[in-house]
């Protein structure tokens, strides 16, 4: 096959599967569907294909300005495989659960799939198990709920692109202490922690590594400039570290008295995997060496009179 072609029929299918069936979409909306998955092609290309793909594929053409597409009421639509129900019902919670992980662009290519989706759980039966399972299941935070901040307009978008894209990112951010400060930061990684999402970066002024709240960005700017993403950074290992939970990577051998029946989840789910138990009447002695942090010291405090006797030795990191 050509490239030519190709194109073409990359372009074909594209379009097919961008087709609403409640709604109408037009050219222009097609048109910058394709340009968030790198597919740059002007409207009145865009015109003429769908004019061509009306006819056989059942495509409905309104004769408003401008014209909006949808399927016909009996058209079969677009889907090159038969979606099975379990695939449909793991889009339909991926989707719920990815929104806040994920550049807009690449949920926007993804709209056709989640569509598909939803119309794949209307079709299984009047039994609608797979459809009910979506209100059946919930992920729960052990803390207590709170609403998500406000992102100001635009800065998601922009970060999120920034970051997929490996490009240096333009920030005036306004820090906790209320202090407003420009930064061009090179953006590394996205965070979810409960309902706040925070963008690690490095800055490009001293190279030092950092988590942003993005409610707290005021701008963003995403450069031309692009960047080779630094081989000395692992997202995992910092996170192991504690840089997310506030804390600076130190470990700690940790030791507390709690409460036995406040501590019995502390058997079931320890804090490390060298973690020890020692029951001492109404009360369980845990001993664990973890990463120090902010977070921690928070979650212990959270208990109140039921943990005493906190205390921490620095353990000595290990040479490479």
């Amino acid at each position: 096959m050509s490239s030519e072609n190709f194109d073409t029929l990359r372009l074909t299918l594209e379009l097919l599967r961008r087709i609403p069936r409640t709604r109408k979409v037009t050219a222009s909306q097609l048109r910058e569907q394709l340009a968030d998955i790198g597919m740059v092609r002007d409207v009145r290309t865009i015109q003429r294909q769908l004019a061509a793909l009306s006819e056989p594929f059942g495509i409905e053409r309104d004769g408003g300005r401008p014209i909006g597409y949808r399927w016909k009421k009996r058209a079969a639509g677009m889907s090159v495989i038969a979606m099975s129900e379990h695939e449909a019902l793991l889009l339909m919670l991926a989707q719920q659960h990815l929104r806040a992980m994920l550049p807009p662009s690449l949920m926007k290519g993804l709209d056709g799939f989640f569509a598909e989706a939803r119309r794949s759980l209307d079709a299984f039966g009047d039994k609608r198990h797979a459809k009910e399972w979506l209100a059946k299941v919930r992920v729960i935070g052990e803390s207590v709920k709170m609403i998500a901040p406000t992102v100001r307009a635009g800065v998601f978008e922009t970060v999120s692109q920034a970051l997929y894209a490996n490009r240096w990112l333009h920030v005036r951010y306004r820090a906790a202490d209320e202090k407003i400060s420009a930064k061009q930061v090179m953006p590394l990684g996205l965070a979810q922690q409960g309902p706040r999402l925070y963008l690690v970066c490095r800055y490009e002024a001293d190279g030092e590594e950092r988590s942003l709240a993005l409610h707290r960005i005021l701008s963003a700017h995403a450069t031309t400039l692009d960047f080779v993403r630094p081989a000395d950074f692992d997202f995992e290992r910092f996170d192991d570290e504690g840089r997310l939970a506030f804390g600076d990577g130190s470990r700690v051998q940790l030791s507390f008295r709690i409460d036995a029946k406040t501590g019995a989840h502390l058997r079931e789910t320890p804090l490390s995997k060298e973690q020890t138990v020692e029951p001492d009447g109404d009360w369980l002695k845990i001993t664990a060496t973890v990463t120090d942090s902010l977070l921690l010291k928070r979650w212990l405090q959270s208990f109140g009179s039921e943990v005493t006797d906190v205390r921490r030795k620095p353990v000595r990191a290990r040479s490479k």
